[in-house]
């Protein structure tokens, strides 16, 4: 492994917490997060993706991206399709190797391993990581009814550290992998993509970097000075010169750059029919500047130079759905095509997430979509940042928020993870962490991030979940719980103080939560009070960790019965 390589790994597994791994397996880890970071922008734990030694037919990281979301159990499959309305999907398979070379029997045996991923009656033994992720496979392909927008996508990464000369065997073989997955007919389109040392580099730097953008904006007008705001434009801009700005290197979109967004994607809907259908019409499209609202970018960086523009950290928080619409049809836009624009640089939030919710009036925003610039999102955010740095951890309410920062990247929560460990532990529901994961999201502004609700239990809940997942990541739990996961921090938290937690807005709720964070904190008490809970939780389940069986309100019945009794 060249030297650069093995910087930006050591850097990777210090800052993920796999440094306790061997080498060849924080080399798996560091490949998964650098490739499926390019199709999924919300931090996420590579132990969900990796599939482990033995029986990984040939693969060392799948995911599977619905809806621009990183989905690891089957009944997310569903949740997503009863609240977008449709289903996008894309299959992300990885091959690590430390290598200096590519093999081509290395490309024949991963290809392998990824046709068998889809077959009705696969020849190689699987893993649970592979059986978990061949089932949430299975359940989009039994829901083909909601593909409205193509059959999935298939993007294969075979990752080493030498380089790649497109040597003419190497290449046959490449090409043998994507005709066998293509005549599956299951794909509406497959790329295999060699990445190598120079490759590795790029990617791992465009992840901590943030995202930089040249284009040139003639046709503009600026606006006076105003307060919060460095700079601000507005005017037209040919689409052609747009399309660069939301697509990356490799020809994907770049869902993050629309993360602030409250409004993601909404597939052809009468609106975006309509958009559609004027780009198509050679006679219309040339009048898309007089119908359409356009876009607004917010730039954190900007740097005008006569009509060339330089954006840095720059996120489009108006005209999702217009970008998106144009993206699909970019073979129609001709240089006809104008796009109305406002571009404004500011690093002021509270101007940002005024302009967000200003510029998304138009149509009906529900109350979870603005969640990142509450009051309460803000307070938990500076709570979370008020701690020694040895207990500190980082909320991102904004996606991405922290990507760029140098922290430890284990230490980031999410409001979906934050939602579902506080859940868990004090609302007793963690059989709706996944099923039915809806009705938490309902109750966001009342039992869950009540403007009145104290800090510290969505603080101790936080602690609780980092503190589990360290355990799996290091197996000191046997990753056989992790569909239990969250019924473990119920059953921990039930251990560790068995009253009944306080009400959420008193300051015995603070008193009791220490509680909690004074195991949660000791690592030795930490380790041992998870391991009896996960025991408790095994005793109930009799062994069968089986979602159908644990994920349901009697299993979870079932459980604090058993505690009640046990304490």
């Amino acid at each position: 492994m060249d030297r650069i390589t093995k910087s930006l790994l050591d850097e990777f597994a210090a800052e993920h917490g796999v440094a306790r791994m061997p080498e060849d397996k924080q080399f798996e880890h560091f490949a998964a997060y650098l490739t499926i970071s390019r199709h999924h922008g919300d931090a996420f734990e590579t132990s969900d993706v990796a599939t482990g030694a033995g029986a990984d037919t040939g693969i060392d990281a799948v995911a599977i991206v619905i809806n621009g979301t990183l989905v690891t159990d089957a009944e997310m499959v569903e949740e997503l399709a009863k609240t977008n309305g449709f289903l996008e999907v894309t299959f992300v398979f990885v091959q690590a190797e430390r290598s200096s070379s590519f093999e081509s029997a290395k490309i024949g045996q991963f290809g392998f391993g990824v046709v068998d991923f889809f077959a009705d009656q696969p020849r190689l033994p699987r893993n649970t990581t592979v059986e978990a992720a061949s089932e949430v496979m299975a359940k989009v392909y039994a829901s083909v009814s909601r593909f409205k927008r193509g059959n999935p996508a298939c993007r294969l990464y075979y990752v080493t550290t030498g380089k790649w000369t497109e040597d003419r065997n190497l290449e046959v073989r490449r090409k043998a992998v994507v005709d066998d997955l293509i005549n599956l007919r299951i794909f509406r389109d497959v790329e295999f993509i060699p990445v190598d040392a120079d490759r590795i580099q790029k990617l791992y730097n465009q992840m901590r970097n943030a995202i930089s953008r040249e284009f040139t904006f003639a046709d503009k007008t600026v606006v006076p000075e105003l307060p919060g705001i460095k700079e601000a434009y507005l005017g037209i801009i040919p689409a052609k010169e747009f399309i660069p700005l939301i697509e990356d290197d490799g020809g994907e979109m770049l869902r993050s750059i629309f993360y602030d967004n409250v409004r993601d994607w909404q597939d052809y809907n009468a609106v975006n029919d309509g958009i559609r259908a004027t780009l198509q019409s050679a006679a219309a499209r040339s009048r898309f500047v007089l119908m359409n609202n356009g876009i607004t970018i917010i730039t954190k960086k900007l740097l005008p130079t006569g009509n060339k523009f330089t954006i840095e950290d720059y996120q489009i928080v108006n005209g999702c759905q217009t970008s998106h619409v144009l993206w699909k049809n970019r073979e129609f836009i001709d240089d006809s095509v104008m796009i109305p624009l406002r571009l404004i640089a500011t690093e002021d939030e509270e101007v940002i997430g005024a302009i967000i919710k200003a510029t998304n009036q138009q149509t009906e925003v529900k109350q979870e979509q603005l969640l990142a610039f509450s009051d309460f999102q803000k307070k938990l955010e500076a709570y979370f940042l008020s701690f020694e740095l040895g207990r500190r951890l980082y909320y991102e309410r904004r996606s991405r928020q922290f990507a760029n920062v140098n922290v430890e990247k284990t230490r980031i929560v999410t409001p979906a993870s934050l939602i579902r460990a506080y859940a868990s532990m004090f609302l007793d529901e963690p059989h709706r962490t996944t099923r039915n994961y809806k009705t938490l999201l309902d109750k966001i502004g009342d039992s869950i991030f009540g403007s009145d609700h104290r800090l510290h239990a969505y603080y101790a809940a936080a602690v609780a979940h980092y503190r589990l997942e360290y355990l799996f990541r290091n197996q000191f739990l046997d990753a056989k719980y992790k569909p239990a996961r969250y019924h473990i921090l119920l059953a921990l938290r039930i251990m560790a103080v068995p009253q009944k937690p306080a009400k959420p807005n008193s300051h015995e709720m603070d008193r009791y939560a220490d509680k909690l964070l004074t195991i949660l904190w000791d690592t030795t008490a930490a380790e041992t009070a998870f391991r009896g809970a996960a025991e408790v939780v095994d005793q109930v389940a009799n062994g069968n960790f089986h979602r159908d069986h644990i994920r349901t309100q009697p299993f979870t019945d079932s459980l604090k019965k058993e505690l009640v009794t046990t304490l």
